[in-house]
C-alpha cells in the first residue's frame, strides 16, 4: 500500500483520486500494482477524503492534552507520537489533522508503523486536505515517502 501512496503522490493529481477512482485505478495497475493492492491503497484513501464532522470539536493542543488509547500507543511508537506532537505544536499539524492522522495510522495494515510511514500518512493527509505546508517540512516528508517503503 505505502509503494501505491507514493506512486499517486509523484504521478496523480487531487483532481483525479478525488473523483476518478476507474482511472486512478487502470494507471496504477499499468503501473505493475497488484489489483488487492490497489483496493486496499483507494479505500484507505477514501477515508482521508471523508469528512469527518466530530473532529471539528476537537479543541487544539494550546487548550488539552492528548492522550492515547491502548491501541494507538501499540500502533504508534514513541517516535511516531513524538513526531505527530512536534508537527502540531510547530502548527503543521491541526488538532484535527493530527486527528485524523491518527485514524489513518490506526487504518494502515500491521500491528505497528515505523516513523517514515507515519511520514508519509502525515504527506497524504496534508496533501489531500490540501494543506499548506513550507517547501522544507514537504521536502522532509515526501524524501521519507521517496525511501520506498515496505508495503
Amino acid at each position: 500500500m505505502y509503494d501505491i501512496l507514493v506512486y499517486l503522490f509523484e504521478h496523480c493529481q487531487q483532481a483525479d483520486l478525488a473523483y476518478d477512482h476507474t482511472r486512478v485505478a487502470k494507471k496504477l495497475s499499468a503501473a505493475g500494482f497488484e489489483d488487492s493492492d490497489i483496493t486496499e491503497a483507494l479505500h484507505w484513501l477514501a477515508g482521508v477524503r471523508a469528512p469527518q464532522i466530530e473532529w471539528a470539536r476537537v479543541p487544539d493542543s494550546k487548550n488539552a492534552f492528548r492522550a492515547y488509547a491502548p491501541r494507538e500507543l501499540t500502533k504508534l511508537d514513541v517516535a511516531c507520537r513524538g513526531f505527530l506532537l512536534r508537527l502540531e505544536q510547530s502548527g503543521i499539524l491541526s488538532a484535527q489533522n493530527r486527528e485524523l492522522v491518527i485514524e489513518r495510522s490506526l487504518a494502515a495494515s500491521g500491528d505497528s508503523l515505523t516513523l517514515d510511514q507515519v511520514k508519509l500518512i502525515v504527506l497524504m493527509v496534508l496533501w489531500n486536505q490540501q494543506t499548506a505546508t513550507s517547501q522544507l517540512v514537504a521536502e522532509d516528508l515526501f524524501n521519507a515517502a521517496q525511501s520506498r517503503l515496505p508495503s
